[in-house]
């Protein structure tokens, strides 16, 4: 299997990330556990920030961690739309009832971090804040971009709505590496629940 596996089957690749073949190897460690990508954590196992671990050789290369906080924000389709001039003509019928939109909240962001590092080498910009999701199941999705050079990475102005592929965009940002993990309330079970009968 290779190393991007189960970040295509998780949809972190399409979704939130292009394709891109991993550079380096990232340990991420919460409470002294390593994290392996896809595991299923509970909001009380990532209370305080993970140890992030860059692998490597160059200390001359300097690295981005992003954390961010992906779920999935439904919207109920309304049935009846605007066709030329008149109002209330039917469209066509939706796929759905619901629409789906993929929002994201960064929850962390160290920037200068020296290849064969930890995290702790770098700056800080934005300070961690753990996931607390409500219902369903949030992906946290920790993306290691390599910078073009010290000092060339700066926060984003607000956590929410925040895009891997733009800030990437915007300051000439690799991906390194990505991993993720799957996140729900402490009484979630992660599936439907059924009354007995």
């Amino acid at each position: 299997m290779s190393t991007t596996e189960p970040l295509v089957l998780a949809h972190v690749i399409h979704d939130v990330l292009d394709q891109f073949t991993p550079t380096i190897p990232l340990r991420i460690i919460y409470n002294n556990r390593l994290l392996l990508a896809g595991a299923e954590l509970k909001p009380s196992a990532v209370a305080s920030k993970p140890r992030a671990d860059v692998g490597g050789s160059d200390m001359r290369a300097f690295y981005t961690l992003v954390s961010s906080e992906i779920y999935l924000y439904v919207l109920p389709i309304i049935g009846f739309c605007i066709v030329g001039l008149s109002l209330g003509a039917r469209g066509p019928p939706p796929p759905s009832l619901h629409h789906y939109d993929l929002v994201a909240f960064l929850c962390r962001m160290v920037t200068d971090i020296p290849e064969t590092t930890s995290v702790s080498f770098g700056q800080e910009l934005v300070f961690y804040e753990r996931p607390e999701p409500r219902s369903g199941i949030h992906r946290m999705v920790f993306v290691l971009f390599r910078q073009l050079g010290r000092g060339t990475v700066f926060a984003p102005e607000m956590r929410h709505n925040f895009n891997c592929r733009s800030f990437a965009r915007q300051y000439h940002l690799s991906i390194a590496t990505a991993t993720y993990f799957n996140c729900q309330r402490e009484a979630g079970s992660g599936g439907r629940r059924f009354r007995d009968e």
